[in-house]
């Protein structure tokens, strides 16, 4: 399903300061190993067998070793207090995202030649990280026994896949914003300082593309493919064989243009003009790609498509992107969540976009068409989109954003998908955030946040906020749904 996103090793690379005895680390190295291949897969990581690193030398030895090995993440796992130095020259060098943890003490009757002291090496490690500009990863409590690194290892994968997958993205976009969608619109300086290349083409570039996929020999094959997934949803086949042809379309596209980078989103156009000259809408597309793990956003949204990156690879799932859209109707909230569900009215909302949500995401789904844009346009010109209720269940909400003046921003929101059904049209669901009243307000709204947001499926926002971390955003520029009692900043005290 997923084959646009990166496959993590993290190598274990432990260290030691010389006046401390190395049996300490070689050991505890080996327990974490056994720890972690007992739990999980043995292929997160590989064990840097090499050496102990306790100089510069055992450094550069031990960097060699772990690339030779295909590492593109690195734990430095300080087995006993560590070489400040050497430790943090070792992440320094290392070129994909990197981890510190420590370890614990084991019994108390083993405190004289067995003492390590790392819980006070985890200190000067943090400091000389500082010192050096070097960004890197450390868990919550990062002391602990064998389990308990293997189990902060294995929390780290996620956040690893979403640096390492950053590193190697381009972003393909096709047009400017729609017209009265600035919102949409951001500076891309943000994505040079994170790492992300994008690469922004015009719709007339795209359509000549799409013109010369006309009688394309592989058409067939991807209409089949579509009859197959929408069933008894395929109520528009005379449209399929167009957007089979776009679809093919993009792939070509991304192959032809992906250059150097391995992974790639496309931030795409919808509207205005695209229904006219196209001849459809192309949400439906925009699903299957998704669906593949190359995330699509809808209306030139370049922020977006990169959090639904972000979030397909945090999640190892697909994603969808959202208007946060309309309010629950009072009728509908008491007759279906009121005494049912532990949420007040503002808590709820619904999320809606045309129909990119994948069908595997959908309780139900049938192609249709775009019910506004044909307020104003021919029926005909505005079918391919993918209607149906969202699938209940666990969600996070989310966005990473480069602000007006060019700082980066996010938001990270835990909540679910409530099993209502919602009388609507589009891809859309019921949807339930704790306090997502005041959050709506003093986070989305205050912090000039556009109507798109990103939807994981699941409970991610831990990884979430330390990528967020991990790549430049401020700590106070990552909103999240404050608990009642606990006031924002911008929230009037008196109500």
């Amino acid at each position: 399903m997923i084959n646009n996103m990166p496959k993590v090793k993290i190598g274990i690379v432990a260290v030691s300061r010389d006046c401390f005895p190395e049996s300490l680390s070689v050991n505890r190295r080996k327990a974490l190993v056994e720890a972690y291949t007992k739990k999980y897969d043995a292929e997160d990581i590989y064990e840097c067998p090499i050496c102990i690193v306790e100089s510069e030398i055992h450094m550069v030895q031990a960097l060699e070793d772990i690339k030779k090995a295909g590492c593109n993440a690195l734990c430095v796992y300080l087995g006993n207090f560590g070489p400040e130095i050497s430790e943090t020259l070792l992440a320094k060098h290392f070129e994909g995202p990197k981890m510190f943890v420590a370890a614990a003490e084991e019994t108390q009757d083993d405190l004289v030649q067995g003492r390590g002291d790392a819980y006070c090496g985890m200190l000067n490690a943090s400091y000389n990280l500082q010192l050096r500009n070097i960004k890197a990863y450390i868990p919550e409590y990062p002391v602990g026994d064998a389990e308990d690194c293997a189990d902060m290892i294995h929390e780290f994968l996620p956040i690893a896949r979403a640096i390492d997958g950053l590193n190697n993205l381009k972003i393909i976009s096709f047009g400017p914003r729609p017209l009265n969608f600035l919102a949409c619109n951001a500076p891309i300086k943000q994505l040079y300082n994170i790492g992300v290349e994008i690469e922004e083409n015009s719709e007339l570039d795209l359509f000549e593309a799409f013109n010369k996929h006309a009688g394309d020999d592989r058409i067939p094959a991807v209409v089949k493919e579509m009859e197959e997934e929408l069933g008894e949803g395929n109520k528009k086949p005379e449209i399929l064989s167009k957007l089979a042809q776009y679809e093919l379309t993009l792939l070509d596209w991304i192959e032809a243009h992906r250059g150097y980078r391995k992974y790639v989103a496309i931030a795409g156009k919808c509207w205005p003009a695209f229904q006219t000259q196209f001849g459809f809408v192309p949400c439906y597309v925009n699903s299957r790609l998704t669906a593949k793990g190359i995330p699509v956003s809808c209306e030139v949204d370049i922020y977006g498509c990169l959090s639904e990156f972000i979030g397909t690879v945090v999640s190892n799932d697909i994603v969808t992107l959202l208007d946060i859209n309309n309010s629950v109707p009072k009728d509908m909230y008491a007759e279906s969540i009121e005494g049912k569900f532990n949420y007040t009215h503002k808590d709820t909302f619904m999320g809606f976009h045309c129909g990119n949500t994948a069908s595997s995401k959908l309780s139900f789904c049938e192609m249709k068409y775009q019910m506004i844009m044909a307020r104003s346009l021919p029926i005909e010109v505005t079918q391919g989109t993918l209607e149906g209720d969202i699938k209940p269940g666990d969600i996070t909400f989310y966005r990473l954003q480069s602000t007006a003046d060019n700082k980066l921003r996010a938001y990270i929101a835990h909540g679910e998908i409530l099993p209502v059904a919602t009388r609507s049209f589009g891809g859309i669901g019921v949807f339930a955030i704790p306090e997502m009243g005041r959050f709506y307000r003093h986070v989305l709204i205050e912090g000039g946040y556009p109507h798109h947001g990103a939807v994981a499926f699941g409970h991610h926002g831990k990884a979430l906020f330390e990528v967020f971390k991990y790549i430049g955003v401020p700590v106070d520029e990552i909103g999240y749904n404050q608990p009642a009692g606990v006031r924002y900043p911008t929230e009037n005290p008196w109500g």
